[in-house]
């Protein structure tokens, strides 16, 4: 371990603390996401509202873990692998709680349209919901083991969806230019996949400050 640690037993239990707090809130957003995309497959309205109520639980997790973490940088004055686990946790805080926005957006968006018939049957969107769902978990999974690999197999994955974003908009800009009937519903599912893709990104992010906890080497705009 490089640098110097504090020895005392409070102190490791209070990094402890931070950590397992991240993986429950990581574990909030993960479900999150999937249960807005159920209330949009099995066009199940009163799930939906049940995910934006549940926002306020993930909002008031984000901002107890931050109050944590600034009150062991104040008091504790961390050093070396440490304060980068610190300023990770931050970051990573940061990252999940817009996860959970967008589960809050997708679950909106599903009101509206489960309220319209069905523009089409939904297959792209699903395989994007569970890419994303997987790379939430590794990123975790690299933050909690400091795992490289993990965290730079995240980055693959990000591509894949970012394919099937671009693939779900040029489908549904032909439904448009063919009936003009379909603009409102297309332009909204165009909404829910920029969602999705949105979420990778911040479980890029994730994997990125796990990179940089590792190695001490930022890498957020190298790709």
């Amino acid at each position: 371990m490089e640098g110097t640690r504090h020895t005392s037993s409070q102190y490791e239990m209070e990094l402890q603390d931070i950590k397992d707090n991240l993986i429950y809130l990581g574990v909030l957003t993960e479900k999150a996401i999937a249960s807005a995309m159920d209330a949009l497959l099995q066009r199940d309205t009163n799930q939906a509202r049940k995910v934006i109520a549940a926002d306020s639980e993930i909002d008031r997790l984000d901002m107890e873990l931050e109050e944590r973490c600034i009150r062991v940088l104040a008091l504790r004055q961390p050093a070396a692998k440490d304060l980068r686990f610190i300023t990770t946790a931050i970051k990573v805080n940061g990252h999940l709680e817009r996860i959970g926005d967008m589960a809050v957006n997708i679950a909106e968006k599903a009101i509206i349209l489960n309220a319209e018939p069905q523009l089409k049957p939904y297959i792209d969107l699903p395989r994007m919901a569970e890419i994303v769902r997987n790379m939430i978990r590794e990123s975790l999974d690299s933050f909690v083991n400091e795992d490289l690999e993990t965290a730079e197999k995240v980055a693959l994955e990000e591509d894949e969806v970012d394919k099937l974003n671009e693939q779900i908009f040029r489908e549904l800009l032909t439904f448009m230019l063919e009936d003009t009937r379909t603009i409102t519903r297309a332009t909204i599912i165009m909404q829910i996949s920029k969602n999705l893709e949105r979420v990778a990104d911040h479980a890029k992010g994730v994997a990125d400050m796990v990179i940089y906890l590792v190695t001490g080497k930022s890498v957020r705009h190298q790709y």
